[in-house]
């Protein structure tokens, strides 16, 4: 294992995926219960990906207060069938949200006919419950959430937003396999905006694998703007990157 700083961002470095899992939900089960001594609920937001599974596997089995805990996710496919896999929420459904008790799980409706309106009621949950942990991954073109280099402001004045989805973005979901070819992948989502994810508190980041060593490389290393959204990141007071050994070939000489 390698920890080191680059800016304020805390980047942790394990052997494999299965053992960063392991820190990351040893880490954000830590801080829960550590949160819980003080107030009556805590506030989550989850990612949806397949970079987040080893994470997802090991948090299940953490001893947490799950009944007082809110979870909320950051993005949602428009116009995809409800039963889809591919959902996000029924990705975190099955991976997650039925697999401990929470006291709430709010799940992005992304087939509504005004999307604009579920933007309002998520925003207004959001506020309604202000955001302790975000647990989230970055996508091959450095995406936070949904939030592409084309759409992604880190001063957004909204919460959630309706986006178009960028090829590379698009690409991803076959690389992931959770698509067989990109005319498959829907074009647009809802997604949480980059103040909405990096407004929490704390920021736990889980990025392994070797499709996403350049966007760990461009997040380190290049400037902060919006050109590369995760680079938003090194100046988050309190986030940590958790990276295996094949996503940070790249970066191991920094």
């Amino acid at each position: 294992m390698k920890d080191f700083k680059k800016d304020t961002l805390k980047v942790r470095v394990f052997e494999n995926r299965t053992i960063m899992g392991e820190a990351v939900a040893e880490a954000v089960s830590g801080n829960i219960n550590h949160l819980l001594k003080n107030q009556p609920f805590v506030n989550i937001i989850f990612g949806a990906a397949p970079s987040q599974n080893d994470f997802f596997e090991a948090l299940i089995k953490k001893d947490v207060e799950w009944d007082r805990v809110n979870a909320f996710h950051m993005d949602e496919y428009m116009n995809i069938n409800a039963d889809a896999p591919q959902g996000f929420g029924n990705f975190l459904k099955e991976r997650l949200f039925e697999k401990v008790p929470f006291n709430t799980v709010n799940y992005i409706n992304g087939n509504l006919e005004d999307p604009k309106e579920e933007c309002l009621r998520y925003a207004a949950l959001l506020n309604q419950n202000k955001t302790d942990i975000v647990c989230l991954g970055i996508g091959e073109n450095t995406h936070l959430a949904f939030n592409d280099p084309h759409v992604a402001d880190f001063n957004d004045p909204v919460l959630v937003k309706v986006v178009d989805l960028d090829e590379q973005c698009r690409m991803q979901q076959v690389n992931d396999g959770c698509f067989n070819h990109i005319d498959e992948v829907p074009t647009h989502a809802l997604t949480l905006t980059i103040p909405a994810l990096l407004n929490a508190p704390f920021a736990y980041c889980t990025v392994p694998a070797e499709n996403k060593a350049n966007a760990v490389y461009h997040t380190l290393n290049e400037a902060i703007s919006e050109k590369f959204p995760s680079t938003k990141l090194r100046v988050h007071p309190n986030a940590t990157l958790f990276l295996d050994e094949k996503s940070s070939a790249l970066i191991l000489n920094i």
